[in-house]
């Protein structure tokens, strides 16, 4: 059966294929460790699942406005208020479904056939795709495990065309974990400003940050530049609510109102029961945010203290997010040649699920995720550390 051409744009998502191959091993008997996962081991705090839970009881289980009941529209400009000290209307918010549908829309909002948009590499494995889907062409700008993984404005610079149309930044990152620090986000404002490029900002990690860094966002940005920036972001990964799916948006309201009717006619507005469940979350108690955080920090500093003993390994500390991206390309050979081999190799021979750097632009590293318990983790960086002084 025929499919639509705009298919051969996309590639299946790598982290899900690792994902599918190790429970296809688990189902024939083997133990598998997962580091591969994108998501917290942590489960959703209990006052956000009491306020689901009262939402349904109250029969809160009809259509909501498209972009979200303006009670948790207000909530979301809340917790940049609160947070970052950036008063929003909630005319400049929209709530999605996941962080992920507010990328996609904003993609197809936002851009034309022909626009470029700047791809900081490593970067998060759908942003090419979603770029090429609505029309655009991702430009990957590549930085080095040497510099933390982070792009400079002279970087950008030597990517910018006349037809750049937009830069993602995405901090702390997915895979790397990096995170530019104020300064570094003002000195990217400045410049995209002066050059009419706009900054997509997803924030999907801003709570999960690590000292000595310091949590930065571009909330400031938004409130002096609207028509140049906007801030994606979700509670997926800070109050471990993946399943919830419920992410947002903060745009100029031209921009969401463009936002809202892509979504009117794709999904409508996102799960009323859900929507409730966020509001608690983010006018709740962050006592439950915090304690996840200290024990990804604590998990981080286990990881790097093992990786740090693998020879031909280099793995920059990551300020934030809750993942590792170790160079490994020290360990390759004519079995091993790249980071597809090695983590495929890791998991059959190794019993260790990985994700290859190939899939976030870099093939000298592979993604490891330490959202999974200290003794899991300890496990599978042992198992990890067994295999490659054998090759």
């Amino acid at each position: 059966m025929r499919t639509a051409l705009r298919m051969r744009l996309v590639a299946p998502s790598a982290t899900l294929g690792m994902a599918a191959k190790a429970a296809d091993l688990r189902r024939q008997g083997k133990a598998i460790i997962d580091l591969s996962a994108g998501e917290p081991d942590f489960n959703t705090p209990q006052h956000i699942k009491d306020a689901a839970k009262k939402a349904i009881d109250d029969n809160f289980t009809r259509y909501t406005p498209v972009p979200g009941v303006h009670t948790l529209r207000e909530a979301i400009a809340g917790y940049f208020k609160t947070t970052y000290g950036v008063p929003t209307p909630k005319e400049a918010i929209i709530a999605t479904n996941g962080g992920k549908q507010a990328l996609y829309t904003l993609f197809m909002a936002m851009l034309n056939p022909g626009d470029e948009v700047l791809v900081p590499a490593p970067y998060w494995v759908s942003y090419p795709d979603m770029v090429r889907l609505a029309g655009g062409r991702p430009v990957p700008v590549p930085s080095t495990p040497e510099q933390g993984f982070l792009v400079s404005v002279e970087d950008l610079d030597k990517a910018i065309t006349p037809a750049t149309r937009a830069l993602i930044i995405n901090s702390p990152s997915n895979p790397t974990g990096a995170h530019y620090t104020a300064e570094q986000l003002d000195a990217i404002v400045d410049w995209a400003v002066s050059r009419d490029v706009y900054i997509v900002s997803d924030e999907i990690y801003d709570r999960l940050v690590y000292a000595p860094a310091a949590p930065a966002s571009m909330a400031s940005a938004f409130a002096l530049h609207p028509e140049h920036v906007a801030i994606v972001g979700g509670l997926s990964k800070s109050f471990a609510m993946t399943g919830w799916r419920v992410g947002y948006a903060m745009a100029h309201p031209n921009v969401i109102r463009a936002m809202s009717t892509l979504q009117s006619q794709s999904t409508s507005n996102i799960c009323s029961i859900a929507q409730k469940a966020a509001i608690a979350a983010l006018t709740g108690p962050m006592d439950c945010v915090e304690e996840m955080r200290q024990a990804f920090a604590r998990r981080r500093d286990l990881a790097l203290s093992i990786i740090g003993t693998w020879k031909k390994a280099f793995c920059p500390t990551p300020s934030g997010a809750f993942y590792l991206f170790p160079c490994l390309s020290g360990y390759y050979n004519d079995t091993v040649p790249n980071s597809t081999a090695l983590s495929e190799t890791l998991l059959t021979e190794a019993g260790v699920a990985t994700v290859p750097g190939v899939a976030f632009g870099e093939d000298r590293c592979i993604r490891l995720s330490y959202a999974t318990a200290d003794a899991t983790l300890e496990k599978g960086l042992t198992a990890m550390a067994e295999f490659l002084r054998k090759l």
